[in-house]
């Protein structure tokens, strides 16, 4: 790119298609032609470890999940997020009784998440399991190459810096949110929800045994259905809809044994949502 100094002699830019743009012009950035977005680690599958569903269930749950990972090292190579779980709840509920902003409540979320990937990067360091920070993202060719199983805490890095939302003040970018943008930061070849339900209903079926179970849909066609309950937060609609490289995400129950390692090999084991 050539130096560009204004007629009056005052500012030098750097020519580009960008020079002298806003990058708030609404005709301009819809037309704005870009290369196609690279695929950083094509290969890896993001699978997030639900934390109300999975980790706070403890030695009910935990121990076999991390079985089925180890089990599965060899064939994919995986990146672990952690959910917060009830402990994140019950310190969103102090946080909102004390009047808490959003970017407090939300730096809440990621500490308990953050102890949650501590708690499985240790039950897997025998295998090789080591948590990670976010910004050790670009680092995932050489925990694989050392055979490792890199964790990570769900939670996007918004903390003080979350949006303020309407009425509850509850962060709603959270951990599913995270780990999604981690998928399509990526380009990862599979992004898999571990939850405790088979995958997504037409309501919650914990409370609600007239829900039904949906096995496979779009991102249109959910949107539309508007439904009351989601068993995803319902930002990582937008977010697939959005993303250049990310084409479907599923929801699994990992208290049914074998649903993991058939989500990991590209089967059905639960529900998938697609890109429109």
């Amino acid at each position: 790119m050539a130096l560009f100094r204004e007629r009056d002699g005052r500012r030098l830019h750097v020519k580009s298609r960008l020079m002298g743009e806003s990058l708030v012009g609404k005709t301009f950035m819809e037309n704005l032609k870009v290369a196609p977005q690279e695929r950083l680690f094509p290969d890896v599958n993001i699978v997030k470890i639900g934390g109300q569903s999975i980790c706070d269930r403890g030695i009910k749950a935990l121990p076999a999940i991390m079985k089925e990972v180890v089990s599965n090292k060899k064939k994919h190579k995986i990146l672990l997020t952690t959910g917060g779980g009830t402990r994140s709840r019950h310190i969103y509920s102090i946080g909102l009784e004390l009047g808490m902003p959003t970017g407090i409540i939300a730096k809440f979320g990621s500490s308990v998440s953050e102890q949650n990937s501590l708690l499985v990067a240790t039950l897997l360091a025998p295998w090789g399991g080591i948590k990670i920070g976010h910004d050790e993202i670009t680092k995932l060719s050489n925990y694989f190459a050392q055979d490792c199983i890199p964790v990570m805490h769900g939670m996007p890095p918004y903390d003080y810096f979350a949006l303020p939302v309407t009425k509850s003040r509850i962060p709603i970018h959270r951990t599913d949110v995270g780990t999604l943008i981690v998928a399509d930061l990526i380009g990862a070849r599979s992004c898999i929800f571990v939850k405790d339900e088979r995958g997504l209903y037409t309501d919650d079926p914990k409370k609600n045994n007239k829900a039904t179970f949906i096995d496979e849909i779009s991102v249109k066609d959910l949107l539309k259905k508007n439904l009351d309950d989601l068993i995803i937060e319902r930002p990582c609609l937008e977010i697939l809809q959005s993303s250049e490289v990310l084409k479907k995400i599923q929801i699994i129950n990992g208290l049914e044994k074998g649903n993991l390692t058939k989500a990991l090999n590209g089967k059905a084991a639960g529900t998938v949502i697609y890109k429109d």
